[in-house]
């Protein structure tokens, strides 16, 4: 059987980074408390902060990404008979964003599936993809992770004292960022590639942890007195985000046959390590398939904050080309979303060669 192998990745993050300096003098400061649960020390936005001026789009950055990704894996768009991509804020609720990344590529033709959602969403798309791949329905396909999240903080404080921003939208102008990142995929019958996934939606029976208001059919157009917002429980999601985590490693784990001890990086785009532990610590979920991955944790939200579907594969990319996975290991992936509190992982053997510019 054919399996799919990730042969090279890409990324984009627009404008030069925002640091917390930065954006104290736009929105005030945070607690020391509060900044070092955020983790964030930069990030990137496509909007200018002090105009409120869109610099570029979630497509563009996307398009940007894949054809890095492309140009690494010495492949032509015309090469792509396959395009998926995950994002919870695209440019228009239609035409598909997929489609404006197909025409930008230059691509009169291809097969398009885009999937609405945040941080699982990436991993998502890139299981759909795997999947045609190693049915034999498509030989190429690039996998797209993209979030614009900036055109929905600067509102809250564009033109405003920073002495009136409430401490909640603090919070998020601190936590988020904007980019993209992308995989081009390839079947062969080489050995290793994608062994096995797992995702799920966990929170069927409770409110949602993150929620993006107006633009949909239920709230279509905003009123005067509204504006497309970004909901975020933080405190749900310190408490429950550790019984996903918990879960969702050993639904990984056993779905793929996998033991945690042979993997040798672990891409989860959730803060450093040891906030992780804690966590699982004080919930009582601190399990031994989380002691053995615990010094194999790679991400790097510290650069790039909360990016939605674009936080794992920037890690991996990030990974990829500082030189931290190389060709042989034994990775585990895994993106856990607060929206409906899901999951999506997967685990695989990286086949790439090294990062051109690595």
């Amino acid at each position: 059987m054919k399996r799919a192998h990730i042969v090279s990745t890409g990324s984009y993050l627009p404008g030069q980074p925002l640091t917390n300096t930065d954006l104290e003098e736009l929105v005030g400061p945070l607690s020391p408390d509060l900044l070092a649960q955020v983790q964030v020390e930069r990030r990137h936005w496509l909007v200018n902060p002090t105009t409120g001026v869109h610099t570029e789009t979630n497509s563009d950055m996307a398009t940007k990404a894949a054809e890095q990704a492309l140009t690494f894996a010495s492949l032509s768009a015309h090469d792509v008979d396959l395009l998926v991509l995950s994002t919870s804020s695209p440019d228009f609720p239609l035409p598909p964003m997929v489609t404006l990344v197909q025409e930008k590529l230059g691509l009169k033709r291809c097969a398009t599936i885009e999937v609405r959602s945040g941080c699982a969403g990436s991993v998502q798309a890139l299981d759909i993809a795997r999947l045609y791949l190693e049915q034999g329905k498509y030989h190429t396909a690039v996998v797209i992770g993209c979030e614009a999240i900036s055109p929905i903080l600067v509102p809250l404080f564009l033109h405003k004292d920073p002495e009136t921003i409430r401490a909640r939208d603090r919070l998020s102008v601190y936590s988020f960022g904007d980019g993209a990142a992308a995989f081009v995929l390839q079947a062969s019958d080489e050995p290793g590639g994608i062994h096995s996934s797992s995702l799920a939606s966990v929170g069927g029976d409770r409110k949602p942890g993150m929620t993006v208001t107006a633009g949909g059919s239920k709230v279509p157009v905003p009123g005067p007195k509204e504006r497309m917002e970004l909901r975020v429980d933080f405190q749900a999601s310190g408490k429950f985000t550790p019984y996903i985590l918990a879960e969702s490693l050993t639904d990984i784990l056993t779905t793929s046959g996998v033991s945690a001890e042979s993997i040798d990086l672990c891409i989860i785009p959730e803060g450093n390590t040891g906030y992780l532990q804690e966590e699982l610590k004080e919930a009582g979920l601190l399990t031994p398939e989380w002691v053995a991955v615990s010094g194999n944790i790679f991400e790097n939200l510290s650069l790039v904050g909360n990016t939605g579907s674009a936080a794992l594969p920037l890690a991996l990319d990030y990974a990829w080309k500082t030189g931290h996975v190389r060709q042989g290991d034994q990775l585990l992936i895994l993106a856990i979303e607060t929206s409906k509190w899901m999951y999506a992982g997967m685990t695989l053997t990286w086949s790439a060669t090294p990062c051109p510019i690595a």
